[in-house]
């Protein structure tokens, strides 16, 4: 074959909950709601109209296990197209698809070959001369590095390895399956198709070692383009083009308010960096927006947040070209004067120090069962609460962070105000 079309994707994520999803009139929710079963139709529709020879998953193809069968079954309906169209299609099963997290199963289309989670395995495709070696997740926290014991390049045939990995850890993922440059290299493949890292990168050119990232966005960490990578080999040689699914494209817009003297001149600054940030091309945004600097309505902007979250979604659902829905407003600006502070060597000072360490180690927050300061317990409970088993996933360290900065700023006012009335 003078010219081999491999298709890459990972980190689908079926049918997985868009958390904080906030509905409110005019908001392309439904379409949020979707999207990750949209995005997977663009890529089996891609993959149709390239005439790929190859579709490989390579891991969480699932979120976990499925609330009904409907989630299976929509697999198994964009399995079979591919199956229609002879494309055959290799998965590998990661962290949340992992065997121990599905409890629920449907046989899949016969183009469609899952390896096994009990060691490494080769499936050989002989009419297109490739092997493909990868292991599946037994269980949703692999330790081991699974790479060790794949076999060598199969010679004279193009070798594949599939793995869900963290990599050596320091792309900043839960710690799964690591494995070294050197030891994917001492292998022989020509290609390396890797999951878990939700942002595309390519990690090695020789051999070329590539995260395709996730198909589709699904919170606001998961900013900019998502998709999956066609690979495209000449003589065993790979040569790389990313491509585009997402169908709604999270990002932050950042507003810089200084300068600013009303709530007109606010909203007039936030449109216009929204009109920036959805030229972009995509048909659906996810917006945080996010407002910051020095300006004189910033007690204006705290005190009425409600009315200023829904004036930036509306003026949003005016700017035409594109749906828009506004996740959250976050307020991060200050007075001219700059914020009271917290300082000395008394309760405020105290005070100060413990909101300067929570700002630093989120964490703690859930973590600590001793009283961090009773007017924090409240808080702590709700964190709890809010991030489960685990509180990374749930949490924004840059909203948990504006939130104490705010907490700090209230709190100092008020002490302020009180050690003036007792010298009055």
């Amino acid at each position: 074959m003078d010219e081999l079309r491999v298709l890459h994707a990972a980190d689908l994520h079926v049918d997985s909950p868009m958390h904080g999803l906030v509905a409110y009139d005019g908001a392309p929710v439904n379409e949020i709601r979707a999207a990750t079963r949209t995005a997977l139709r663009a890529l089996v529709a891609e993959a149709i109209d390239r005439q790929i020879h190859l579709l490989l998953l390579a891991g969480d193809l699932y979120d976990g296990s499925w609330r009904d069968y409907n989630t299976g079954l929509f697999v198994v309906s964009q399995l079979a197209e591919l199956h229609e169209a002879g494309i055959p299609v290799v998965i590998v099963y990661g962290n949340h698809d992992a065997e121990s997290q599905l409890t629920k199963r449907l046989r899949l289309p016969p183009n469609t070959t899952v390896l096994s989670s009990a060691k490494p395995e080769t499936y050989v495709l002989p009419e297109i001369g490739v092997a493909v070696h990868g292991q599946s997740y037994a269980t949703r926290a692999v330790s081991a590095d699974l790479s060790l014991t794949y076999p060598s390049a199969d010679p004279g045939i193009l070798n594949i390895g599939m793995l869900h990995t963290c990599f050596d850890g320091s792309l900043g993922h839960d710690p799964y399956a690591p494995c070294t440059l050197p030891g994917l290299r001492s292998k022989g493949y020509d290609y390396w198709a890797l999951g878990h890292v939700h942002n595309h990168t390519i990690v090695c050119d020789d051999p070329m070692t590539v995260f395709p990232g996730n198909l589709q966005g699904r919170q606001v960490r998961e900013t900019g383009p998502k998709g999956a990578s066609l690979v495209t080999f000449v003589d065993h040689e790979p040569s790389l083009e990313q491509l585009s699914f997402d169908i709604v494209r999270w990002d932050r817009c950042r507003v810089d308010l200084t300068g600013t003297g009303s709530l007109d001149e606010c909203l007039a600054r936030c449109r216009e960096e929204l009109l920036d940030v959805i030229s972009t091309g995509a048909a659906t945004y996810a917006i945080r927006v996010e407002m910051h600097g020095s300006t004189t309505t910033s007690s204006l902007l705290r005190s009425k947040s409600e009315q200023v979250t829904n004036e930036v979604r509306a003026l949003a659902l005016a700017l035409g070209g594109a749906d828009v829905w506004i996740e959250k407003v976050v307020v991060a600006t200050t007075p001219p004067t700059g914020r009271p502070a917290l300082e000395g060597d008394g309760v405020a000072g105290e005070i100060g120090r413990v909101l300067a360490e929570l700002k630093g180690d989120v964490s703690m927050l859930a973590a600590s069962d001793g009283a961090l300061i009773p007017t924090l317990s409240a808080l702590r409970s709700q964190l709890r609460a809010a991030g489960g088993a685990n509180l990374g996933d749930a949490l924004d360290d840059a909203d948990v962070a504006a939130a104490l900065d705010d907490a700090a700023e209230l709190l100092a006012t008020l002490l302020g105000a009180e050690g003036t009335e007792h010298a009055n």
